[in-house]
């Protein structure tokens, strides 16, 4: 389970900044106001960590902290971080006193405080207890074994719902080269920089991208496709293996939209991706060609554990339902994304997607959910091993 942490500190800004910052890091925040609240909370709570200001109304941070480990004795230890704005060195030995585990002066950084609570699970936490959010930084390729069957529209849109139901830190890649749409769907001019930008670079790192990628008002960071066929060449297969490998270090997720093309860059990403998504609706043709992709991909030695079909439009009426698709391809659909074409095609024409302006419409808490299981499922598998 998440670690839970108790905040206790009177001022509200304080409060709503630890709380996101513990809550990007995939722990639960405990709030209380004073330290009445947190000696009360901590008892009904029981937190694994209490950060804990020195200066509280009604009990003062320094008589939290001696209750405390006067009540606790010596059958549990819960660690304590003193926060306060007095730098003296009088001050941090009373709260080192009273208790305190470590200790922290006003105005401080998130980076620092985050890796002494870390620190400090990691010595007193029970071991069942995860130290922060597991560790992410998994690539995701969504492939289309067909034209049309909306594999841009769920990456797009699953993207979205990662970062802003699930609070990951997302990055959307457009590898269609050629004929990219992202910068169609989502409303974005000819004018914003690309791909080609990073590949036309001396070397490829995390500064590099930092400053080619663009933010959505999603708040997914982009990187797009060439805004001209011409300049796709440009890209090779080896540049966008090292992009993959630096985003895969800056992001929870990194999601790669790729062409229908198996070709060597296409393969390539496959092969950096911990899972590959492949998107099809339940019509004879695109039956068919996933078949063929399976039986390609089985014979250069891909693993199939790590290919997953996703069926979208799937309660659309085309005389083949979802088992019947099983029972062809022989294995399970693992994903489906209900029909709602009109709504989709209209977020489409618009630049808006269905998860940033329709989020709770069908089609929106479909993708919700498929956003969710791609989440519980991929942060709990190991890492993905080159698969050729």
């Amino acid at each position: 389970m998440a670690a839970k942490i108790l905040v206790v500190d009177d001022d509200p800004n304080v409060q709503r900044l630890l709380s996101y910052a513990l809550k990007q890091e995939g722990y639960e925040a405990v709030v209380a106001a004073d330290g009445a609240e947190g000696l009360r909370l901590w008892g009904q709570e029981e937190p694994a960590l209490i950060l804990l200001d020195a200066m509280l109304p009604r009990l003062d941070g320094y008589q939290v902290a001696t209750r405390i480990r006067a009540e606790e004795g010596t059958a549990s230890h819960v660690p304590i971080i003193m926060l306060t704005a007095e730098a003296e060195v009088e001050q941090k030995i009373r709260g080192l006193r009273a208790g305190a585990d470590d200790y922290l002066v006003k105005p401080f950084h998130p980076a620092e405080l985050l890796a002494r609570i870390k620190s400090l699970l990691a010595r007193f936490a029970p071991r069942d207890t995860l130290v922060g959010r597991p560790p992410l930084g998994r690539v995701l390729a969504f492939y289309g074994a067909k034209g049309g069957v909306g594999t841009t529209t769920i990456a797009i849109n699953v993207a979205i719902a990662l970062k802003r139901e699930l609070g990951r830190r997302v990055c959307l890649v457009d590898g269609n080269l050629q004929f990219g749409d992202h910068r169609v769907f989502m409303d974005l001019g000819l004018d914003r920089k690309s791909i080609v930008d990073v590949a036309s670079a001396p070397s490829i790192d995390a500064d590099l991208l930092r400053g080619v990628l663009v933010e959505h008002d999603s708040e997914v960071d982009l990187l797009l496709a060439p805004p001209s066929p011409e300049t796709a060449e440009l890209v090779t297969k080896d540049h966008v293996a090292q992009i993959v490998d630096v985003l895969r270090g800056m992001y929870d997720f990194v999601l790669v939209d790729v062409d229908k093309r198996l070709d060597d860059l296409n393969l390539g990403v496959f092969d950096a991706a911990d899972q590959v998504y492949v998107v099809l609706t339940a019509d004879l043709s695109c039956l068919k060609n996933v078949r063929l992709v399976l039986e390609t991909l089985g014979h250069i030695g891909f693993d199939a554990e790590r290919v997953k079909l996703v069926l979208n439009r799937s309660n659309a009426f085309t005389g083949i339902n979802a088992k019947t698709a099983e029972g062809a391809l022989k294995r399970p659909i693992d994903l489906q994304v209900l029909n709602e074409y009109r709504g989709a095609i209209s977020a489409l024409n618009s630049g808006a997607p269905v998860m940033l302006t329709k989020a709770d419409s069908p089609l929106g808490r479909s993708i919700h959910d498929v956003a969710r299981a791609i989440d519980k499922a991929v942060a709990g598998a190991p890492a993905a091993a080159t698969a050729r």
